[in-house]
Formats: C-alpha cells, sequence, structure tokens
C-alpha cells in the first residue's frame, strides 16, 4: 500500500425530497448570490427548477443563470458561463444536473479567479490556484462528479476531450434524491451505471498488493450496480434500485474504492477520444463499448485481476486464471449488450476511416502512452484496440 491523503469534504443531503431542503443550506452557508447551471428543458418539465427558484426566492436569493450545457461540456459553454459570472460576481455556483452540469460549474468555478483560457488546466498547462464554491442537485446517477476531484471539457474545435484533478473542485455539497432520477431513459441510466461501473473497475485493475481493502471495496461497490442497473431497468420507480445507484454513483469517484494504490486511468481517456471526436456518443456507452477490447488486449500481461474480476462478479469457479479471466471479460460484454450497450464501432456510427484520427486524439499524435498497469498504451496499442471493435 502506498502513501497517501485521501479528501472527500463533500457533503451529501440524501433521500427523498431533499432538493427542499436547499433554502436551509444556503442560509447555513450564508450564500446570496447563486449562479445556477443546468443542461436543456427537463429539470422545467420535472418541475425542479421551480423549486429551486422558489428554495432561493424565498431565502432572499439573488440568481442568474446559465442553461443549455450539453452531454460532454463544450470549452465554448465555459467561456460563456465565466464572462457571465464575473458580471453576476456570485458566492456559489448551483449545479442542477449531472455530470456534464456539474463539470461545466467546476471549469467556471476555477475559471473564474484565472486571466488564460480555462482550457489550460485541462491541457495541463496551469493548476487552479482558487475556485468559487460548486453545489449540486443531482439528477442522474452517472459521473461521479459530484464528490470526485475531477473536471472533463470538451473543445469542439480541436475534437479534444479531456480532464484535470484537483481538490479543489470537489463540491461542498451534492443533494441528492434518488426520486429525481426516475424519469431517467432506459439508456441514460443503463450508460450512467455503466461508467459508475468503470469508476470503479479503473481503479480495481489499478496495481495493488495481496491485502488491498480498496480492492474488494471497488468489486463490492460494481456488483451492488450490476445488481441495482438491472432492477431500475426493470421497474424504474424502484426507489432502493435508484439510491443506490445514485449513491454508488458518489462513492465510485471519490477515491473510496481507490484509496492506497496508484490508480492510473486507461479506459476513460480511450473513451475521451471516442466522444472528443464524436460528441453525440454517450460517455458511459462509450466505456462500455471499450473496457472490453482493452481487457481482451492487455489480459495476458496480468491474468489475475481479471480472474478475480470473473470470480466475484460472476461466480466463475473451479477453471485455472487464464481461463478465468478470459471467460470473465466475456460475461462482461454480455452484461453491458444486455443492458443496451454498444459492444462494436458500427453501432456508434465509427468505420474505419475514423480510426487514424481517433488513434491521434488518444495519443496526442503519438507523443504519450495512456495507462500503466497491466500495460502501458502507446499509439500502436490503441489502433489496434479500436480496430478491434470495427467487427
Amino acid at each position: 500500500m502506498i502513501d497517501f491523503d485521501f479528501v472527500a469534504p463533500t457533503r451529501i443531503v440524501f433521500g427523498k425530497k431533499s432538493e427542499e431542503r436547499l433554502g436551509g443550506l444556503l442560509r447555513e452557508y450564508g450564500f446570496k448570490r447563486v449562479f445556477l447551471i443546468y443542461g436543456g428543458g427537463s429539470i422545467k418539465r420535472s418541475g425542479l427548477y421551480d423549486k429551486v427558484v422558489s428554495e432561493m426566492s424565498q431565502n432572499g436569493v439573488s440568481f442568474e443563470e446559465l442553461s443549455g450545457i450539453r452531454a460532454n461540456p463544450t470549452l465554448q459553454s465555459v467561456k460563456d458561463g465565466i464572462e457571465k459570472a464575473r458580471k453576476f460576481k456570485p458566492d456559489l455556483l448551483l449545479a442542477v444536473g449531472g455530470g456534464s452540469v456539474i463539470d461545466a460549474a467546476k471549469s467556471i468555478g476555477v475559471g473564474y479567479f484565472y486571466d488564460g483560457d480555462p482550457f489550460d488546466f485541462n491541457l495541463k498547462k496551469a493548476a487552479p490556484e482558487k475556485t468559487l464554491p460548486v453545489g449540486v442537485i443531482l439528477t442522474i446517477a452517472s459521473a461521479g462528479s459530484e464528490m470526485s476531484n475531477s473536471c472533463v471539457i470538451s473543445n469542439d474545435s480541436t475534437s479534444v476531450k479531456q480532464g484535470f484533478n484537483s481538490d479543489l473542485i470537489r463540491p461542498l455539497f451534492a443533494i441528492e434524491n434518488p426520486e429525481l432520477t426516475y424519469t431517467v431513459s432506459p439508456y441514460q441510466t443503463a450508460a450512467g451505471f455503466s461508467d459508475i461501473m468503470m469508476h470503479s473497475l479503473e481503479r480495481f485493475f489499478g496495481e495493488s498488493d495481496s491485502l488491498q481493502l480498496s480492492d474488494d471495496w471497488a468489486l463490492d461497490l460494481v456488483a451492488n450496480v450490476m445488481e441495482a442497473g438491472k432492477r431500475a431497468l426493470k421497474n424504474p420507480c424502484d426507489y432502493e434500485a435508484r439510491a443506490a445507484l445514485m449513491l454508488d454513483s458518489s462513492l465510485s469517484h471519490n477515491g473510496y474504492t481507490g484509496i492506497g494504490k496508484k490508480c492510473p486511468f486507461v479506459v476513460h481517456p480511450l473513451e475521451h477520444a471516442l466522444s472528443g471526436y464524436r460528441p453525440d456518443i454517450t460517455h458511459g456507452a462509450g466505456v462500455a463499448l471499450l473496457f472490453p477490447a482493452w481487457a481482451k488486449y492487455v489480459l495476458p500481461a496480468h491474468p489475475e485481476k481479471f480472474a478475480q474480476m470473473g470470480r466475484r462478479l460472476f461466480k466463475l469457479e473451479g477453471k485455472d486464471i487464464l481461463e478465468t479471466a478470459i471467460i470473465g471479460v466475456a460475461e462482461m460484454k454480455k452484461f453491458f449488450h444486455s443492458v443496451g450497450m454498444p459492444t462494436s464501432f458500427k453501432e456508434v456510427g465509427i468505420g474505419e476511416s475514423d480510426i487514424e484520427a481517433l488513434s491521434d486524439l488518444a495519443s496526442g499524435n503519438g507523443t504519450r502512452v495512456i495507462g500503466c498497469y497491466p500495460q502501458s498504451l502507446n499509439r500502436q496499442d490503441i489502433e489496434a484496440i479500436y480496430r478491434s471493435l470495427l467487427d
């Protein structure tokens, strides 16, 4: 186990009608000027927008808003938000939505105090030194941004989608009412819990010792997600299933399931190239598509961990390590297919002519490798994984 600092300061306000506690939270923290950030019209159709506005108005809070944040949030929307926020001078950014809205708020928060291009943080040209606080009302269980230290933004002009990490950007609080996720479509529900699974699977596949408790936590969380996900697809208003997914979302990406180890992500960078290139591809669907392809490619380098996954998640016993590992990866691919996730590039509109551009995006035109365990991937490796999905 490596030396580490573990930081998870976000306050979770969890339960039915928890959004009605917004006014009390704003009073408690002393916030008087809120910059409200959200996506499309779903929060207005559901009535959540009116509840949020009412909570602020009844507590003497003035607000300005930025709407239209899309999935795979854009650099331009962040720049627009920074400009608007600087005129309004808020003391809190309130993100109402999922990971895209939260990440946009995080980027606006650090960009507010930065004179340069806010994408400098994503390109690792600068590190944030100050931020506006971010609060969250979560409407989908997926990205885990409500407790994470990560922020992923897309620059459409270059097709680069990239994230940065800083404990500075962990939200101050997250209001989580599972009932708000009842109307999430089956596809987005499945894409969401696929992303939750990947946050802990990527941490699990980081190098670890034989007594790494976080490995057990990671696989237990993934197992919980798989069961809850199937129940939520069968009955969208299953409160216990939706509650499990919402809490799993938060705990899967706050560092908890990777504590005490190095966990360089590799499937996520492979997917960021994909949805940076094609922003219409849902991120969770992309990681579900790419995980089995990556796993099959690197499995020979360290089959033990893949076998461990197979035994825990699919009850595979009585076979040797390599066979268990191979079957476990195949079973994971079957699971993703069973919940409606894509299993080939054809299903998401990617063809042979796109492979070179994707490989260049993921590898920085061949200048970087991604991941490190069980093996790093150079451009040639990345291209081979992408090509395996053409069949």
